[in-house]
């Protein structure tokens, strides 16, 4: 068996993927191969043979294919949104598993001949204060055409502006991260958040791609006002300040629970959003996060938003390769990243 030039690189990816080290690898191999093995295959020292090639994919939970597919995308510019409590090890599991699904996403598109050109509306739009924020947010619901009104699936709405969006599970510790696979914006959202959290770090990390921020400022200056534009465009400002109510002295959950319904927008958002166009006092800003924690409505925030939030688009895709024979059952599986049992099972004609 020919193992490529890209073998070792492929190797690490997959262990990282896992989340292992390579003495954590050897170790799950129950010792078919040694660390300093596992070390000259990463680096291209050595090549394993077929047994162990099985047992390195077995190990891995990845299809023998995937050790031989070329590198075709390296993710830059990558912006995390995480707690500190995140280590290297699973931000890196994360980076690696990411970076494998927007490969397959790329050649699936290839497979079909689409073509994605992304184009940013707000192009050279620097940000120096809020306002600068308020009126992107506004521009780009003009460029986009979405008027003053909801979002609905919102991750639908940005792919079919040529994003890339990826879901994946992770611990309470990640919330999203966003970059770029060469031209192409790509954002990576945590599958186990509620979908006004998952709204809201979609337009944050929408901020982190679109707009200019000085390359001095710190993420401490940056990082609430992504999160402002990501409320602006949830809610523009003419909106807000209608179902508001304009200057307020009091504020009823009820109220908040409406808003949120409609809009898709968390009660923490929103009064967030209130303070920065200066319809709440610093005070009853305050008052009102001491409550927030004191009640643990950041473990289990009231009212409900029954909007769908689903990136749907490249198993759409992927389904229809398949169902037109352009790609071959197996293929499709490799693709899918799921044993090809697993994806037959999935694949069911309509008629």
């Amino acid at each position: 068996m020919t193992i490529s030039g890209d073998f070792g690189k492929r190797l690490a990816q997959a262990r990282r993927m896992r989340g292992l080290s390579l003495r954590a690898l050897s170790h799950k191999m129950k010792g078919i191969v040694s660390y300093a093995a596992l070390h000259k295959y990463e680096t291209g020292k050595a090549i394993p043979g077929s047994p162990v090639l099985i047992a390195l994919a077995e190990a891995l939970d990845q299809n023998i294919d995937f050790f031989f597919r070329p590198l075709t995308v390296s993710l830059e510019k990558i912006e995390f949104r995480k707690r500190s409590a995140l280590g290297a090890k699973e931000e890196e599991a994360i980076r690696q598993q990411a970076t494998d699904f927007f490969e397959r996403y790329l050649e699936l598109e290839n497979i079909l001949s689409l073509e994605s050109r992304f184009e940013n509306p707000l192009k050279g739009w620097k940000v120096m204060g809020s306002a600068d924020i308020e009126s992107a947010a506004l521009q780009l619901r003009e460029a986009w055409k979405l008027g003053n009104d909801p979002l609905p699936n919102l991750l639908e709405l940005l792919e079919d502006r040529h994003f890339k969006i990826y879901e994946l599970d992770a611990g309470q510790e990640f919330d999203g991260l966003s970059g770029w696979a060469g031209e192409i914006p790509v954002i990576v959202l945590n599958r186990q958040m509620p979908n006004v959290r998952k709204r809201l770090t979609a337009l944050h990390e929408v901020a982190h791609l679109l707009l200019d921020f000085p390359k001095d400022w710190e993420p401490k200056t940056v990082e609430p006002l992504c999160h402002q534009f990501g409320g602006a465009m949830l809610m523009p400002e003419p909106v807000f300040r209608a179902e508001f109510g304009g200057k307020r002295g009091r504020v009823t959950l009820n109220e908040l629970v409406d808003i949120k319904a409609n809009y898709g927008i968390s009660i923490g958002a929103i009064m967030t959003r209130a303070r920065n166009l200066g319809l709440i006092t610093e005070n009853h800003y305050r008052d009102f996060w001491i409550q927030y924690r004191k009640r643990n409505w950041h473990l289990d925030e009231p009212g409900e938003y029954a909007g769908q939030e689903k990136s749907n688009r490249f198993h759409q895709l992927l389904h229809r390769a398949a169902a037109e024979e352009w790609i071959t059952l197996s293929k499709a599986a490799a693709l899918a990243g799921q044993p090809l049992a697993d994806f037959r099972a999935s694949f069911e004609f309509a008629a």
